[in-house]
């Protein structure tokens, strides 16, 4: 701050060189459609409690009264629905300089005047305004529920407000409530437990290694290759999450082009493999034991699919993805094995025509592969387990 702003100079400060003069709410929907998403969740506030939208109870501290003036909440909210995508908020509980939240912090949350006159006013305002399909509550670690009034505001969110049918909220709620409470689980960024979990859950991460906002210093080698981001979707789906994946835009409202780039790739992707990913169940194994670079999900004709498949429940299809192209075009599998030696199984790889040879030897199934010159897909691989 010494080296490149004058003296005195203050976080306040920065809000009216916030411009954002090349937003375009519909770029980004159309970016995001592109990339294969099916929703989009938007920081409304952070803990600097700078609201994008005109909140009641931000006076000259949100996007409609300083820097670009516009009202970012809204226009995304309508360009993203009109693209067919759902559309949430990311919204801080608490906020780093607010003194009306410091004076409750020093008497040691006994008092709840910026719950009472800040935060519930904006949460129901954000609510009643936009009617978002998801809610994703975050800055709740310094206080208990209690503080927050979270059962109070849930309760008003799932049996009042306009959107009680449809709402689904995050777990970040008080202290212990993560991975406890929600109707997902966060448990803690970028979670990704690598095994199946009992509730549903999600994945937030950031294509940029270090930082959930934009920086200018983000060098090319500081953001996740394709490769590491399809390892996060396709195990986290494996398990029975969600991913929302973080890009930071600019302050001149663009998204920069190497998040661009990676989000059009996750889409072309998606395009040929999406059957193995929406829609799609935990199989009866997640992780194949004798490949570590293989993910199972499968298709059922049962509701909740997000439930890990049993024994009573119709399977339609069964997919392996797997991240490592193997030696000689030939993929060893352990866990599919058993299922498909019962049965007669064809086997095709998404993307590309035909049906391919496959042999079971000492209980391991070996399929033969085309040659990867003639694949499709670039970065994962999908085959399609089939009964006959």
């Amino acid at each position: 701050m010494a080296r490149h702003y004058p003296p005195g100079f203050t976080y306040q400060d920065f809000a009216p060189m916030f411009k954002g003069e090349f937003f375009d709410a519909s770029k980004w929907a159309e970016l995001f459609h592109k990339s294969g998403a099916r929703y989009v969740i938007l920081t409304s506030k952070h803990h600097d409690g700078f609201a994008l939208y005109p909140s009641h109870r931000s006076f000259s501290w949100n996007s409609c009264e300083v820097g670009l003036k516009q009202d970012i909440v809204g226009l995304l909210s309508k360009a993203v629905r009109h693209v067919g995508l759902k559309f949430g908020v990311y919204h801080s509980l608490f906020e780093w300089f607010n003194p009306i939240y410091m004076e409750d912090k020093r008497n040691n949350f006994s008092t709840k005047y910026y719950t009472e006159t800040k935060l519930w006013p904006d949460l129901v305002q954000l609510i009643i305004d936009y009617k978002p399909s998801v809610l994703w509550a975050d800055g709740d670690w310094e206080a208990h529920d209690a503080y927050w009034k979270s059962t109070d505001f849930l309760a008003w969110l799932y049996n009042e407000s306009p959107v009680k049918d449809e709402i689904v909220v995050n777990d970040r709620w008080g202290i212990g409530i993560p991975c406890k409470h929600g109707d997902f689980y966060n448990c803690a960024d970028r979670y990704n437990p690598g095994k199946l979990q009992l509730h549903k859950w999600e994945n937030a991460f950031t294509i940029d290694k270090k930082s959930w906002g934009f920086r200018k210093t983000m060098a090319f080698n500081d953001t996740l290759t394709m490769k590491e981001i399809l390892y996060q979707v396709v195990s986290t789906v494996s398990c029975g999450g969600n991913v929302l994946i973080n890009v930071g835009p600019t302050p001149y409202g663009t998204i920069p082009l190497i998040f661009q780039e990676r989000l059009i790739s996750l889409g072309e992707w998606l395009r040929l493999n999406g059957e193995a990913i929406y829609g799609s169940s935990p199989w009866l194994h997640q992780n194949d034991r004798n490949n570590s670079n293989v993910w199972y999900t499968c298709t059922k004709d049962v509701r909740y699919p997000t439930t890990k498949a049993d024994s009573e429940k119709i399977i339609l299809n069964i997919f392996a993805i797997f991240i490592v192209w193997p030696k000689e075009n030939k993929l060893s599998l352990n866990d599919i094995t058993s299922y498909i030696e019962k049965d007669s199984y064809k086997i095709e790889l998404l993307g590309n025509e035909g049906v391919l040879n496959w042999d079971i030897k000492d209980g391991v199934t070996n399929v033969r592969l085309p040659d990867k010159a003639i694949v499709l897909s670039k970065y994962a691989w999908v085959l399609k387990f089939t009964p006959e």
